[in-house]
């Protein structure tokens, strides 16, 4: 797990590569025209990075989590934001493949794979966020056979991909308050009656679009339940959710690291080229002090992360806790990271030209999405509670 096979390379070579040419090149464009490179994430696709971790038979990859963890690295050192939509539109794929019945899964996957589609995720809500199991957007049934639908009803928050995604994998009430009432529909961006805010102007993450996804009146067919209306998919969402969290938050700490470990190559780039008080700012013992600092928390947390996708990929018990926190220690520690980076630069590190402060910008938002890290210390600390004492 620790080191890289020769299809581990090629893995990483070819993300890498793509990055450097793709990405890399026409971020800060992306940034600050607020645009939303879908050619490229189409391109991605075709290399096989829009569905990693899904099945083969329906147009997937079949690849591992650790190759994905591997694979939003590298794409992150281009663009934070960019690499954290892909991963966003990987969990949502990976949902489908995962708990939908074969039918869902030939229909939708093969086109999402392709990024013919693009796909959205919607859980969080104005009033329901960190305490998801409290949503309030309902989804009712009508009709029996063929002609059954659900109506949903319901306002979705800070949902990446907003107004530009085809297709939306929407959790929404179908049974009583609480986890157990929740469901997971798949809803085209065409349906009557579905309406998006304006793009919100964010920190960060300005190279995907963020909406408000507004369901008035919304009618799906039963067979867009994910799992089967009559085949034991009402009041599996709230597992769908959190079991696809588990691979989100590895992915987006994924999304940090490689934000970080770009900003750190700068930095030292900028380091061995700024000379001040005689010699080159590198040489100077307490810079070189911080420097050993970054290198080891990215090490850090590049191994806790290949850890606990390595345990999602096994399934392993405590895959859940190690998940949680890979998310709190990765995230917080890679902003610091970039943080650090931005003031090795001085005050050219404030300047866009150089692309430092994109990294700080686009990494803040970790911290607070696929569960805040107030949420992952919730989730840890109950597992350390539930072990007892020298577990």
């Amino acid at each position: 797990m620790f080191t890289l096979d020769d299809d581990d390379k090629v893995i990483v070579d070819a993300a890498r590569d793509f990055s450097e040419k793709r990405i890399a090149p026409r971020a800060q464009e992306w940034d600050a025209t607020h645009h939303f490179p879908k050619d490229v994430l189409r391109e991605a696709a075709g290399m096989g990075m829009g569905a990693i971790y899904v099945s083969e038979d329906v147009g997937g990859s079949g690849m591992r989590r650790l190759d994905g963890v591997r694979i939003f690295e590298q794409l992150a050192r281009g663009c934070p934001s960019v690499a954290a939509y892909l991963s966003i539109h990987n969990m949502c794929v990976w949902m489908i493949d995962e708990f939908g019945t074969d039918e869902q899964r030939r229909q939708w996957i093969p086109k999402l794979a392709s990024m013919e589609l693009f796909a959205s995720y919607c859980l969080t809500e104005p009033g329901a966020g960190s305490d998801a199991a409290a949503l309030r957007t309902r989804a009712v049934r009508e009709g029996d056979g063929a002609d059954a639908e659900y109506v949903l009803t319901g306002t979705k928050q800070f949902i990446s991909g907003g107004g530009q995604s085809d297709v939306y994998v929407v959790m929404a009430r179908t049974g009583d308050p609480g986890a157990k009432g929740i469901s997971t529909f798949i809803v085209p961006a065409d349906s009557e009656g579905l309406s998006f805010g304006p793009d919100e102007q964010k920190m960060g993450w300005n190279a995907q679009p963020t909406a408000q996804v507004i369901m008035e009146g919304v009618r799906v067919p039963a067979a867009n339940l994910i799992g089967g209306a009559d085949t034991g998919g009402e009041g599996l969402g709230f597992t769908i959710a959190m079991r696809g969290l588990n691979g989100g938050r590895i992915n987006i700490a994924a999304c940090s690291l490689g934000g970080a470990q770009q900003a750190y190559a700068q930095a030292v780039a900028h380091l061995r080229d700024r000379e001040a008080f005689g010699g080159a700012l590198i040489d100077e013992p307490t810079i070189r002090f911080t420097l050993a600092e970054m290198a080891t928390e990215l090490e850090a947390s590049r191994l806790m992360l290949w850890r606990a996708a390595a345990a999602l990929d096994a399934k392993e018990p405590d895959h859940v806790e190690l998940c949680a926190m890979a998310k709190l220690f990765v995230t917080d520690r890679c902003f610091d990271i970039a943080d650090r980076a931005l003031q090795l630069f001085g005050g050219y590190g404030y300047l866009a030209e150089y692309g430092i402060e994109k990294i700080v910008r686009d990494l803040r938002v970790h911290r607070i999405l696929e569960g805040t890290n107030e949420i992952m210390r919730v989730v840890v600390g109950r597992a350390v509670a539930a072990r007892g004492l020298g577990a």
